[in-house]
């Protein structure tokens, strides 16, 4: 079945943000316990018992303070045998604090690994689910901002791991233990006031935060705007520059940049709204609570000790506050980046093997479409009952005008969309039934336009059976006629083609596409408007190339170019989505149909050229 990729209802919008934080979050949970990891889940272990250590012995760090100045006021009274005793809790004062501070390293020292590991393992399941979503996602998808939505979501684990399990929740269990030791040591007044101050900041944080969310994401996408739009650009360098439409381009760029801009203009004055308010917030807390401690040391009911213990708890119980303000902000927004890119794991298969598909039994590479109907979508039919068969070791060429449905055939033979009717059978195995990848293992494409990978001539023709020895790899390019040309390059196979192959020419990129499927030994060929873009000369060298290739071979020739097909075992003449017209080439031509008009209208065409380029030369002599 075909049709538009769907999603799952992941991110309805019936689901509040809080509802979708928390989808994440369990989404996110069981990477940290993976199955078959024990290593891993010792790591979690051993840095949730350092983190409870660091917590408690940072509790009572500001005992030992205390202890120590109570003691120094009697020594400033003349009681000089406590001096020992207030220098010890001095250095346990230190060593607590050192203690406290070790055991937080040590807990990100041994978690930095299931951090990694989670952050490889989610990036890499959503870089193999893209690659088995159907052609027609990747169509309606923007690879720059696709891109960027995996690389934040990505970033965005490690944020949230780190100011969750460190941060957050660690941050909310030091306030319950130090406002039940404010209350047991110095009275309920303390706990109330310390309780109450945190509820005001975390609600205040809370509320202010998500009403910045709305910004932060109109960044995200004002940035992810900008992005794809320079990427699509610098990929389309040549096309900018064919057209002199550098100053257009520069002027799209700095109208997505300008709504970023305005976004973060936004995002920074509500950010400065919401660390207003959390400091006045804080102050007040901490000025009422040192109020009642002044009056407590005034009455006699506490020592000086405790008034800087008091000070000290709610210092030390701050500085993370200050900080869980910045860690909700920042886990806020990588919950929401995460979102998006757990969105992409939740995009459906349009295009599913059956559970235990079997794979793809070559017994010569017989192809037959049955009765095959296909559309893009219902208002527009691409083809319509097309039937026919292609023996194995046969060559049969498929023509007609653009748009009849010629390049849909191929995409259906690589099962890249399933027929809405009918049925595409290699040697008379339906291929719905059987594993796809066994399938485009079987095939191997020459296309119209040969998009090489940003790396070397002897890489992209190892791209074809990445296994392969250097010495095939050559042998291949020497079939393909490529290897002279790489003789000549100073770094031989080395070499870089550039972005899409741009460093080379349309032939010498066609001559590549043909090593690198020789490599691949498929039993069925499939050649795309091989030669459409190429000149006369060069376009007869590919030729006399894919014949070569094609020898013993089931081949599919999908033309533009008649003259290129004459020597076809068999030529289809589509035409509005229906075979029109079927046979040899001389027996078509007798017919006086379709395509011996397609065949008068390119032969005058191309008489004209003669003549234009005869009078051309004439003027120049």
């Amino acid at each position: 079945m075909t049709g538009n990729t769907t999603t799952k209802p992941f991110s309805a919008t019936s689901e509040t943000a809080g509802d979708r934080s928390w989808q994440t979050l369990m989404t996110l949970l069981p990477y940290l316990w993976p199955k078959n990891r024990t290593d891993l889940k010792w790591r979690v272990s051993v840095a949730m018992v350092s983190l409870l250590i660091a917590k408690s012995i940072g509790v009572s760090v500001p005992f030992f303070l205390k202890g120590a100045i109570d003691r120094l006021g009697l020594v400033i009274q003349g009681d000089q045998a406590v001096l020992g005793a207030a220098l010890g809790l001095t250095v346990a004062y230190a060593g607590a604090r050192i203690g406290s501070q070790a055991f937080s390293e040590f807990r990100d020292f041994i978690f930095a690994r299931v951090t990694q590991f989670t952050q490889r393992k989610i990036g890499l399941e959503t870089f193999e689910h893209l690659h088995s979503l159907s052609l027609a996602f990747h169509l309606d998808r923007q690879t720059g901002g696709l891109s960027r939505v995996i690389e934040r979501g990505t970033r965005g684990i490690q944020t949230v791991l780190q100011f969750m399990l460190f941060n957050i929740l660690p941050t909310i269990a030091e306030v319950i233990i130090v406002s039940v030791v404010l209350y047991l040591t110095f009275g309920p007044e303390f706990a109330v006031i310390t309780m109450v101050t945190i509820a005001l900041y975390v609600w205040y944080t809370i509320a202010i935060t998500n009403w910045r969310v709305k910004f932060r994401k109109d960044m995200m996408q004002k940035d992810a705007e900008a992005n794809t739009k320079a990427v699509d650009s610098l990929l389309n360098f040549e096309t900018v520059k064919y057209f002199g439409n550098e100053k257009h381009e520069h002027a799209r760029f700095d109208k997505a940049l300008e709504g970023y801009e305005a976004a973060a203009i936004q995002s920074q004055t509500s950010l400065s709204i919401l660390n207003c308010g959390q400091g006045i917030i804080i102050a007040s807390g901490l000025v009422a609570v040192m109020v009642f401690a002044a009056l407590g040391v005034g009455a006699g009911t506490m020592t000086i000790g405790d008034f800087v213990a008091v000070n000290a708890f709610l210092i030390q119980l701050y500085l993370p506050l200050n900080v869980l303000g910045f860690a909700y902000r920042e886990t806020t927004q990588s919950l929401v980046e995460m979102d998006k890119m757990f969105e992409l794991l939740t995009v459906d298969r349009d295009i599913k093997d059956p559970d235990q598909a079997p794979g793809l039994e070559l017994r010569g590479g017989q192809i037959e479409f049955r009765d095959v109907s296909f559309h893009y979508g219902a208002d527009r039919p691409i083809l319509k009952n097309v039937s026919f068969k292609i023996e194995s070791g046969q060559t049969v060429a498929i023509v007609g005008p653009s748009g009849s449905g010629k390049s849909t055939v191929s995409r259906l033979l690589f099962r890249f969309y399933d027929p809405i009717e009918g049925a595409v059978l290699i040697d008379g195995q339906d291929l719905r039934t059987v594993d796809q990848a066994s399938v485009r293992r079987a095939i191997g494409i020459v296309p119209q336009d040969t998009v090489l990978f940003n790396d070397t001539i002897g890489y992209n023709i190892q791209y074809g059976r990445p296994s392969a020895t250097e010495e095939e790899m050559k042998s291949a390019a020497k079939l393909a006629k490529i290897d002279q040309f790489v003789a000549r390059l100073p770094l031989g196979y080395q070499s870089l083609v550039g972005e899409r192959g741009l460093k080379l020419s349309g032939g010498e990129k066609q001559r590549v596409a043909i090593a690198r499927t020789i490599l691949k030994n498929p039993a069925v060929l499939v050649f795309d408007e091989a030669t459409s873009a190429l000149d006369t000369h060069t376009e007869q060298g590919i030729q006399a190339s894919l014949r070569d290739v094609s020898k013993n071979r089931t081949a599919l020739v999908i033309a533009h170019r008649l003259s290129t097909v004459i020597d076809a075992d068999q030529i289809l003449v589509l035409k509005d989505g229906e075979i029109v017209e079927r046979g040899r080439h001389e027996n078509l031509l007798k017919l006086g149909g379709e395509y011996s008009r397609m065949w008068r209208l390119q032969a005058e065409a191309q008489d004209a050229r003669r003549r234009l380029d005869a009078v051309e030369n004439e003027g120049v002599r």
